[in-house]
């Protein structure tokens, strides 16, 4: 299975196996369960790299041993001997149990090596002091924690460049965790897509910095931290010079930032983590010893802050905000909303040339009282350099929409950057998310700093946001509203279609200015000069010239990818080659007029996911890998529970159709073509079923909606029977529609079907088996033409899908202005008159007596208005 595959699977058994425990306190479990598993796993490579064998490895234990104990305590930083490692409790069977799991993280935390102690220390709390949750006696707790070992045993615990199989597996838990936790998962989750947006903001400033330290002040799970690294590491390639910064309140989810980086690969020496409350007055952070704030604390300033609060929650305020230099130039947020505390708390420890992004609640923007002083003095000492506004329902745990709003110590310029990105977002489930373009679109918006897009973005001035009173509501700025449709009048009674609305196609006719003439003349009505619209622009020269402007810069798109993907498919580094692809791509587009870059990027987007995984696989497990079959397996229902079976096989990167449709066609149009005969066969069953009537009784089914197989059998004896006695050595020809010729038709296709049922089954099987032996003795060419057709295709055809899309976007307008006003209302008034006055002639045709004909007089008097 693939990194996807593996991780669906493994969330559907543990979401299964949490049964009446709340998700928000399973997910510690089995996180934490993972968590061992990767340093025990850790561990054990270090063990091999020492050149300890599988014989020798029973004798490291800290009795046995404490020399090397102490030695891999020091170089490791904690240790974890034979018998509590992951691999050992797999290899005890039933003999395992929770006492195993307790002895073992009590060892752990015991032996955690000094300097490794604010990493390591009480890291699996919550796990250990959460194992009685896990059953009502040792045995159902052994019973389950046996369940949960076996569960992710099978997630790859090694990396090649992007390919994090442990990483993604653990943000896929995490994810759907919070999806499942209800309110209580804002307390711990940023959703992935906001995070790769902050991500790719701050890594942008960051873009020329050697060494980086990086903050988060309420971490969460710690994958925003990690999103943050990420994206500055593709710039700057030496991920070890970043350090991550990280503070959290509440100790499991703490445990959870711990966690998360450390499996990360993140060294221990670049990970400074504490528990605490990062709003109360006299704990600044995050330079400070615990048990010595007084004389240890130093003001430690961060390259980057971000953050994602808990929304509008009470805090303590301190008494005397001037003891406190995060608040004494702002003023103190509000008690019951701690927004700006946050907010403030993150800007305080900027560096002069730093920058911060936090996600808020939309009302900081317009909030009165504290707030709005707070607001007035950030925008008078020019800290805001741009408000995000976000769709409503894309954070767990609360539909509101939210904005991030971005900061700096020390900026350029005064004016403000507004945003208003809330409608652009995808259903994902009962939830929106942001896709691909919509985070690459909100990016350009914040890196290039327009003066407007339309609907979306646009730069507002110093001066413009004080005449608003330091209101900083975002439709006070951007009008993001729909259009409202307009009806000209004069051409809805007179008709003609109004230059003004010709020229709402502006964007088409700078493009096609001679297609403009040749559809409309000149004047302010008029009537379109095509009688096909549709034709008339697909052929026009303006057209062609939009064509050949897209196949000059597409041209060699096809050749460009495969260079890239396939020949550089072993080299390539996953991380960075879709910001490649998307850079050589709008290059393209920008010699393309009207193409919408941002539907193009999204459909490259879309393809590159799929292709991603696969270098990833093909990087990690040699280019052998792409000659690989292996088992399909597949979830089936067995009563209430599922199980996993195998389904045949399949390619581990090679999917078979492809090879079936590219390289076996013959056999597959075999397999096809029994197929449609099969299936030609039953559908000569629901025919006859139609022809049935009362006669057709006995070899129907009690409903009378299909036909009894036994009962058909039963009356097929019968009638041989009697012919028998007859001495007929075969059956005679029935009369068409009776009951004995529908018996002798539907056992000739019972016979077919079988037949051809058998003929199926082996032509499948041989299609399977042909399959199977081509794709082990694919030859290199063959290699690439399939990967052409499965990663280069998709995209050369989506974003050439792009290209048509504006053609029958243009054909699809200018026919719909047309229709508009084809029919004016003076038409509809003439039309009506007309069949009024057909319908009264009609009345005066009719006859009744005398209260018939009254009414019919009345009648007719309606028609003519009382004339």
């Amino acid at each position: 299975m693939n990194k996807q595959q593996l991780a669906s699977k493994i969330w559907a058994s543990a979401n299964k196996m949490r049964s009446k425990i709340e998700a928000n306190e399973y997910k510690d479990y089995i996180l934490g369960f993972i968590f061992y598993r990767y340093l025990s796993t850790e561990i054990e490579n270090f063990y091999r790299t020492e050149g300890w064998s599988d014989e020798d490895m029973p004798s490291l234990e800290e009795d046995i041993d404490p020399e090397y104990t102490e030695y891999v305590r020091k170089n490791r930083g904690y240790f974890i001997g034979y018998k509590n490692l992951f691999s050992t409790w797999l290899n005890k069977g039933n003999d395992f149990g929770v006492k195993d799991v307790s002895e073992a993280l009590s060892a752990f935390n015991r032996l955690i090596y000094p300097t490794h102690k604010k990493v390591f220390s009480g890291i699996f709390d919550t796990l250990e002091t959460g194992l009685k949750n896990l059953g009502d006696s040792d045995t159902t707790r052994s019973s389950a924690i046996s369940k949960l070992i076996q569960l992710i045993k099978d997630i790859p615990m090694d990396g090649n460049q992007g390919y994090d199989v442990l990483g993604y597996i653990y943000e896929y838990l995490i994810s759907n965790f919070a999806a499942s936790a209800g309110k209580k998962a804002g307390e711990f989750y940023t959703p992935h897509e906001v995070s790769v947006l902050m991500a790719e903001i701050v890594a942008h400033h960051l873009r020329d910095r050697e060494k980086i330290e990086i903050y988060d002040p309420t971490s969460g799970s710690g994958s925003l931290l990690i999103t943050i690294g990420r994206a500055v590491a593709k710039h700057n390639d030496s991920p070890d010079n970043i350090k991550y910064y990280a503070q959290e309140l509440k100790r499991n989810t703490y445990n959870l930032t711990r966690m998360n980086l450390v499996m990360r690969g993140i060294k221990p020496n670049n990970i400074i983590t504490r528990n605490g409350d990062t709003l109360e007055h006299g704990s600044d952070w995050p330079m400070f010893e615990d048990d010595d704030k007084e004389t240890s604390y130093e003001y430690r300033p961060m390259d980057a802050v971000v953050s994602n609060p808990p929304y509008s929650q009470e805090w303590d305020r301190p008494s005397d905000k001037d003891s406190d230099p995060r608040y004494k130039d702002y003023g103190l947020a509000p008690k019951k909303k701690a927004d700006y505390a946050f907010l403030l708390h993150d800007l305080y420890h900027l560096k002069s040339d730093g920058i911060m992004a936090i996600v808020l609640p939309h009302g900081v923007l317009f909030r009165p009282g504290d707030e709005a002083e707070i607001r007035r003095n950030l925008i008078e000492q020019n800290k805001i350099e741009a408000i995000i506004g976000l769709p409503a329902d894309i954070f767990f745990g609360t539909p509101i929409a939210t904005i991030v709003m971005v900061l700096k110590a020390n900026r350029d310029n005064t004016d403000v950057l507004f945003i208003d990105a809330s409608k652009y977002a995808s259903k994902d489930g009962k939830k929106k998310k942001l896709q691909a373009s919509d985070i690459k679109r909100i990016f350009d918006a914040v890196t290039t700093r327009p003066a407007s897009i339309d609907k979306f973005a646009r730069l507002v001035s110093l001066k413009e946001i004080l005449e608003n009173e330091y209101d900083l509501n975002i439709p006070k700025y951007v009008d993001s509203s729909d259009a409202v449709e307009k009806w000209d009048l004069y051409s809805s009674l007179l008709g003609g279609v109004p230059r003004t609305e010709i020229e709402l196609l502006k964007d088409y006719w700078e493009v096609m200015p001679a297609l403009k003439s040749t559809l409309f003349p000149e004047g302010e009505y008029v009537e379109c000069l095509s009688d096909n619209v549709g034709d008339t622009i697909r052929n026009h020269d303006d057209i062609k010239k939009f064509q050949a402007a897209y196949n000059s810069a597409f041209g060699d798109y096809e050749q460009y990818l495969i260079a890239q993907l396939i020949y550089g498919m072993m080299t390539l580094n996953v991380a960075k080659e879709v910001d490649i692809l998307g850079e050589d791509l709008f290059n393209r587009l920008s010699s393309v007029p009207l193409l919408d870059r941002y539907a193009a990027f999204q459909a490259l987007s879309d393809c590159w996911e799929q292709t991603a995984t696969d270098i990833e696989i093909i990087q990690t497990e040699g280019r052998e890998v792409l000659r690989k079959i292996e088992p399909n397996m597949v979830m089936v229902k067995n009563g209430e529970d599922e199980d996993e079976i195998q389904k045949g096989w399949k390619g581990r990167i090679m999917p078979f159709k492809l090879v079936q449709k590219t390289l076996l066609p013959e056999y597959l149009d075999r397999v096809n073509e029994l197929q449609e005969q099969l299936a030609e066969t039953v559908g000569e069953v629901s025919a006859l079923l139609e022809e049935t009537g009362e006669d057709d009784a006995e070899i129907l089914n009690e409903d009378g909606d299909a036909f009894d197989n036994k009962k058909v059998k039963v009356q097929l004896k019968l009638m041989l029977k009697e012919y028998k006695k007859r001495k007929y050595t075969d059956l005679p020809d029935f009369p068409e529609g009776s009951i004995e010729a529908h018996v002798v038709t539907l056992t000739k296709n019972a016979d077919e079907q079988k037949r051809l049922k058998a003929e199926v089954k082996d032509a499948l099987r041989e299609l399977e088996e042909k399959t199977i032996f081509t794709i082990e003795s694919l030859t290199e060419e063959q290699i690439r033409e399939l990967l052409r057709l499965k990663w280069i295709m998709p995209v050369v055809d989506a974003v050439k899908a792009e290209h048509t899309n504006v053609i029958t976007s243009l054909i699809d307008k200018v026919e719909a202005l047309v229709v508009k006003y084809a029919v004016t209302l003076n038409d509809v008034e003439k039309s009506i008159s007309e069949s009024e006055s057909k319908l009264s002639d009609m009345v005066v045709s009719l006859r009744g007596n005398d209260f018939d004909m009254k009414a019919l007089e009345s009648f007719k008097n309606l028609l003519n208005h009382g004339k």
